[in-house]
């Protein structure tokens, strides 16, 4: 109630009586406009239009900042909620090893595996940096109980604004991601790679580098025309100063601790060094990473031969992170369309057969697919200056491949060694991307790993085949070969949900892996899978370790990839704890799959199950996306329209022009976030009620109790899903169901809700919801709690436009661009309040 406020002192005391009206309100079937009439008639009667409207805004702002509040305490106690040597920790990895006798089993398992983070910019995480850096600090005081410096954050929190008026540029989110590099990466992954050195092999030698770091803002151009070159090469620069800082504060630190004889001078080298390049990359004195760990090692050898070791293990961990970090930080991630490409990729054919001197002949857009894959992957040619081409699109997408090649001079190759293609259906996607690499800038040797991205249900049935075609063709097989025989593939989450519902982007996902793995394994070629997962259950998210444990012996998991946006980064890896603690589970979950191996395998009767609840789910939702109630409903009752007004992030919230909105052109974030904000968190749960049902109302539900009880890859996807129906409050848009226009599609989408609820209860024989999850569920329950007042506003103000849009009023009617505001205000919260959704 500390809040400085300058217009409303009394928020703080209003708004729980406002959150008591929302409660009993709802309880007894009211309407949000209602709820809202009655709390100004009963507390507030004699405020006039223009003062309630006043009231509700500063409601929003308040809750935002509980929303605050809540995420530093829970941040504050990580610890004390989870175990942090428990089940699933290195700690306890080791101590299990040690008792079974399996110490050497491990250190093999550590020797290859490895966990990929890959830090993403899409926009589903609405606190600016500064707001990031207020909850940072809020949690520290938390936990030492400093109530003086809690109150000044709170008053800093006050004063500072949540809302942007201008989108950040990409450089700007790649700024505040590395951030995280900076003040949580660094540490943790340091402390993790420390504990496995010294803890598991202790033998001073070096051995894989089993976690790292990908890094998407400034590379990913897909859909984002604001990522040109020159964003990329300032992003590749920025990563790599970053972690020269690091280093350079780290010497500085041991040079107050190694002032022996033989020692001090060198260290001090080092830091000038350090702190002069990680001003200026292009000072002379400068030095390589290589040369840097030989001079550190030289220095350890020192002091463990004439010193008795002193402060060896604080050199150690320097060395020991100079080996995981290297001169890139990250490794920066290439993405385009494959739509792009084709255009860019013709154009530049077109230039190079009018030059008169190519590889090319006259007629190759008119030969097969297999005939152009056959050209193109023997094109020698070369491309003198790129400012030839006038179209911008081309330009910059060959610039960009010229960049790759700077990068990899600057930050070593691992600055940026990989290029996604979104969209990818054809090998000829994959092979146009090959060649204009070696054209541009890799006429030698190829340094960077093409990696087709798969995404819609269709795309994922047909990736096998586009592998296959690839694997057959010797010159891309002699790429793979020199790349260590491994194929890099990535898999989406979030399309693959909007296309396909729940239940069948997950197993269509599951299928296609195995699918990719056995072509793989066919030709000698290890899969590397990478997955472009959300923070949602409808996206991907939920427990991803549990996922990765149960995944059996038929998909490969050599690595773990996994992308990680907005509230995942700050929930699960926004502290030291956290992000120590979510990374150990994936090393373990690796370990736990090797282990388990066997037993995840699915029968062919289990199998046949899933496959059948999947394609029964996958009807009922597309029946539901094709109903002509669909779009209208996304566009009019939800805040689909708004995200776009909210400024989080450098990409336009759809991809085509039109505007109209087309289904096609949807972001997955906007559609699965809209669903989130009407609390109907329909792609977590759509479709899957009605396919359990099938087995019900056919005497077969035996055959989904032992699918469930055999398959932990099926439990855990009940168990997110789970959490999506906790999530929802149908509640809060039952006026809905009586509207004349979209009544009927409200009550299909209730009905749904409850069959789904009932018949997981009946699976899983709980008696509620997340029954086995006691603090994700309490989490969860706090959180729907504090923003259920802002809901209830969001909801007044949605009706208000949609009456004021009835009655004709101008786009710029004064009134109805105010109620506008307040629901895109709304919006930050709420999401805000999702975090826990990952």
């Amino acid at each position: 109630m500390t809040l400085p406020f300058d217009a409303v002192t009394k928020t703080g005391v209003l708004l729980p009586l406002f959150h008591e009206t929302c409660k009993k309100g709802f309880a007894q079937g009211d309407n949000p406009t209602t709820i809202v009439d009655t709390f100004f008639s009963k507390y507030q009667a004699r405020r006039n239009k223009e003062s309630q409207i006043n009231l509700l805004f500063r409601f929003i702002q308040y809750i935002e900042r509980q929303v605050v509040l809540f995420d530093a305490i829970e941040d504050a106690s990580f610890s004390t909620v989870n175990n942090m040597e428990g089940v699933g920790t290195l700690r306890n990895l080791k101590g299990s090893a040690n008792a079974e006798g399996n110490l050497d089993e491990l250190k093999e398992f550590l020797e290859e595996f490895k966990v990929r983070i890959v830090l993403t910019a899409h926009p589903t995480q609405f606190y600016p940096g500064s707001v990031l850096g207020i909850i940072t600090n809020l949690t520290d005081a938390i936990k030492r109980n400093d109530l003086s410096d809690i109150n000044n954050l709170f008053g800093q929190l006050g004063k500072t604004p949540f809302f942007k008026h201008k989108k950040p540029t990409p450089y700007q989110e790649a700024k505040s991601l590395i951030w995280y590099l900076e003040n949580v990466f660094y540490e943790t992954f340091g402390d993790i790679y420390n504990y496995i050195q010294t803890n598991i092999y202790d033998d001073g030698k070096k051995h894989n580098d089993i976690i790292n770091v990908g890094f998407w803002p400034g590379g990913d151009r897909d859909g984002n025309p604001f990522v040109k070159p020159e964003t990329t090469l300032k992003v590749a620069k920025k990563l790599k100063k970053a972690i020269l800082k690091k280093y350079y504060q780290d010497l500085k630190d041991l040079r107050k601790k190694l002032t022996f004889r033989g020692v001090e001078e060198r260290i001090i080298r080092l830091e000038t060094i350090m702190y002069d390049y990680s001003i200026n990359l292009k000072t002379k004195k400068a030095i390589s990473a290589k040369e840097l760990r030989a001079e550190l090692l030289s220095i350890r050898d020192v002091i463990v031969e004439q010193h008795q070791s002193l402060y060896v293990n604080e050199i150690n961990n320097l060395i020991n992170r100079v080996h995981l970090f290297d001169y890139r930080f990250a490794t920066l991630d290439i993405r385009q369309d494959s739509r792009i490409h084709h255009n860019v990729f013709t154009t530049v054919i077109d230039h190079l057969i009018a030059s008169g001197n190519s590889s090319f002949p006259d007629n190759y857009h008119d030969l097969s697919e297999g005939e152009q894959i056959k050209i193109l992957s023997k094109a020698d040619d070369s491309i003198a200056d790129l400012e030839i081409f006038e179209d911008e699109m081309v330009r910059n997408t060959l610039k960009t491949i010229a960049i790759i090649k700077d990068i990899q001079e600057s930050n070593g190759e691992r600055g940026a060694n990989r290029y996604i293609i979104s969209n990818n259906q054809t090998a000829l996607n994959v092979m146009q991307l090959f060649s204009m690499l070696k054209i541009v800038a890799f006429k030698d040797e190829l340094t960077v790993d093409v990696a087709p991205l798969f995404e819609t249900i269709p795309d994922l049935e047909n990736a096998p085949g586009v592998m296959e075609q690839l694997y057959q063709n010797p010159e891309y097989m002699a790429h793979l070969r020199a790349r260590g025989s491994k194929q890099h593939i990535m898999l989406g989450f979030s399309d693959g949900t909007k296309d396909g519902g729940y239940l069948m982007a997950n197993w269509g996902i599951y299928k296609a892996k195995e699918l990719l793995t056995e072509m793989s394994r066919k030709y000698d070629i290890t899969a590397i899978f990478f997955d472009g997962r959300g923070g949602p259950p409808a996206r991907g998210g939920g427990k991803t370790h549990n996922f990765y444990s149960s995944l059996g012996p038929t998909i490969e998991d050599k690595e773990v990839q996994i992308t990680i946006q907005g509230q995942t980064v700050s929930s699960n890896f926004g502290t030291n704890d956290s992000a120590q603690y979510n990374l150990e589970q994936l090393i373990s979950s690796g370990i736990k799959n090797r282990i388990d191996g066997e037993k995840n395998l699915l029968s062919d009767e289990d199998r046949l199950v899933m496959n059948t609840l999947a394609e029964t789910s996958y009807q009922t939702y597309k029946d539901f996306k094709g109903h002509e109630m669909f779009i209208p409903y996304l566009e009019r009752m939800s805040t689909l329209k708004y995200y776009a007004k909210t400024n989080i992030g450098s990409r336009p919230s759809k991809r085509g022009k039109s505007d109209k909105l087309v289904f096609s052109d949807l972001r997955a974030i906007p559609f699965v976030g809209s669903w989130s904000q009407l609390k109907q968190n329909v792609p977590g749960f759509y479709g899957v009620g009605t396919a359990l049902k099938q087995y019900e109302d056919k005497g077969e539900w035996s055959k989904v109790e032992q699918l469930y009880n055999n398959s932990k890859f099926f439990k855990t996807l009940l168990e997110n899903s789970m959490m999506s129906l906790t999530k929802s409050f149908f509640d809060l848009t039952k006026y809905m169901s009586k509207d004349e226009e979209f009544g009927g599609f409200w009550n299909i989408i209730f009905e749904e809700y409850k069959i789904t609820k009932r018949l997981l209860l009946k699976l899983t024989g709980y008696s509620e919801l997340m029954e086995n999850e006691p603090s994700g569920k309490a989490s969860i329950q706090v959180r729907e709690s504090i923003v259920l007042p802002l809901l209830t506003i969001q909801q007044y103000a949605l009706k208000k436009v949609q009456e004021l849009e009835k009655a004709g009023v101008a786009a710029d009617d004064p009134e109805k661009l105010i109620f506008e505001k307040i629901v895109t205000r709304s919006l930050f919260g709420n999401i805000n309040a999702s975090r826990n959704s990952a």
